[in-house]
């Protein structure tokens, strides 16, 4: 398929001159004379460079304000900007909005073609960059068959053709941005933007210019993520995290769908879809008087609550194939053979959750392709192990030397028929089996033992 570029320029001789000379080398080519145009075009299909120039009859806003559209919609695409009479300040200007490249009148067929060349390759290469850093996370499947998981999946289904707030959450790594991407992705804003905003990698000065935006007396613009994500999803990630003082300015956007930029006059109308999540208790945060009530109410319409990797044990083999499959997809390499039934993984604590459980496949699957480290279980288990507090089962075993006997036992076999329940997914006569007891025998001992839950 061949690049398309869009050339935009009010000079009618000087645009026939810039198509002809594009054509010629093999690129498809729209144009446009002027504001209007351009914007029919660009929302008709975002090519995948624009030559721009600054000044255009015909209205009042310019190539600098087409540069600024262009930057909202895809904040990667090569602009470069065209302009015969430009004074350094609108150059530096354009360049700091996100042009590529800034061109002055007269240029020669060679020195456009090669802006035009390398505009296009470096677009590549971070197209080839933003692929490789997001797809490990970005294309997962929500993954699992319990009871929790299946009843999440059924909410995601039916949020599919509703327009609620939802308020996701769990703790860190159980997957809260997984399912925001998942519920936008079934949603009719699915080929609108989804911007994540996470409130916890900020600094609280920053909060307001990040959200709202910020308007400058020469008439330049930074856009906050509630412009980006207009008609499209935002994501308001760790929302305890948000300062307390700006959450009123939040709720006020909530209610009415509009708000102003810093020193902006103008109201911004936005139609938003927002979905928030929080690895903290809000409702105690609400007690504290750390969150509004009021605004916890409104994120909070729908809520998704995700268990803890340690509450869903039974699907650990199933995301252990998934991401076994996934990770040598990904990195080109072959699968890790990984016992799915070694007990480690059944008494460790998992504090990461989901996320820990990928990076641990990916760790054992890298380290494994060496010739002297082909034994994945033994490298699984020297992963584990490097994290001990973290084994729940360790602390009882090593204590089990200061009880008498009979208690030391009945702490052992708690334990061991538990996590022997868990990689049978609680059936009973599978864990009889395998242990070599009758299922009747067997439930008289679990009775005994006080372990419930399971059947």
């Amino acid at each position: 398929m061949k690049t398309e570029i869009l050339v935009i320029d009010d000079n009618a001789d000087i645009r026939f001159l810039i198509c002809s000379i594009l054509k010629e080398n093999g690129y498809a080519i729209r144009s446009a004379a002027n504001y209007s145009q351009a914007l029919e075009e660009i929302n008709a299909k975002l090519p995948d460079l624009a030559l721009v120039d600054i000044k255009l009859d015909k209205g009042n806003k310019d190539g600098i304000d087409l540069l600024k559209l262009l930057m909202i919609k895809n904040k990667i695409m090569p602009v470069i900007m065209i302009s015969g009479h430009a004074n350094v300040q609108v150059a530096v200007e354009a360049i700091r909005l996100g042009a590529y490249e800034f061109v002055e009148k007269p240029f020669t067929s060679e020195k456009l073609l090669n802006y035009v060349k390398r505009g296009i390759e470096v677009t590549n290469i971070r197209k080839e960059k933003n692929n490789v850093e997001n797809k490990l996370f970005h294309s997962f499947d929500f993954i699992g068959n319990s009871s929790k998981i299946l009843k999440i999946k059924d909410t995601i289904e039916k949020l599919a053709a509703a327009e609620s707030r939802i308020l996701i959450m769990g703790q860190t790594g159980t997957g809260k941005e997984l399912v925001a991407r998942k519920i936008h992705k079934s949603s009719s804003r699915s080929e609108n933007p989804f911007i994540v905003f996470n409130a916890a990698l900020l600094h609280e000065k920053k909060f307001e210019k990040q959200l709202f935006g910020e308007e400058y007396g020469n008439g330049s613009i930074d856009y906050g993520v509630l412009e980006k994500a207009n008609n499209g999803t935002l994501l308001l990630d760790e929302a305890s995290e948000i300062p307390f003082e700006i959450q009123s300015n939040i709720l006020r956007t909530l209610t009415d769908q509009k708000f102003k930029r810093i020193n902006g006059i103008t109201d911004i109308q936005v139609d938003i879809r927002i979905i928030s999540s929080t690895s903290k208790d809000l409702k105690k945060m609400i007690e504290e008087k750390k969150f509004r009530e009021d605004l916890y109410h409104r994120l909070n319409v729908v809520p998704i609550y995700l268990p803890p990797l340690q509450s869903r044990t039974e699907d650990i083999p199933l995301l252990i194939k998934y991401f076994k499959k996934k990770i040598a997809e990904i990195n080109g390499v072959p699968e890790a053979e990984i016992d799915e039934n070694n007990d480690l993984l059944y008494s460790y604590n998992w504090p990461g959750n989901i996320r820990e459980l990928r990076n641990l496949i990916e760790r054992v699957t890298i380290l494994s392709l060496h010739e002297d480290r082909k034994d994945t279980n033994k490298i699984l288990t020297e992963i584990l192990k490097e994290n001990p507090q973290s084994l729940s089962n360790k602390d009882v075993l090593d204590n089990t030397l200061a009880y008498p006997l009979k208690e030391a036992r009945e702490q052992f076999e708690t334990n061991y028929l538990t996590n022997q329940l868990k990689k049978n997914h609680g059936n009973i006569s599978k864990t009889a089996d395998f242990i070599g007891m009758e299922r009747t025998a067997l439930h008289r001992k679990l009775k005994s033992l006080g372990i419930k839950g399971f059947n």
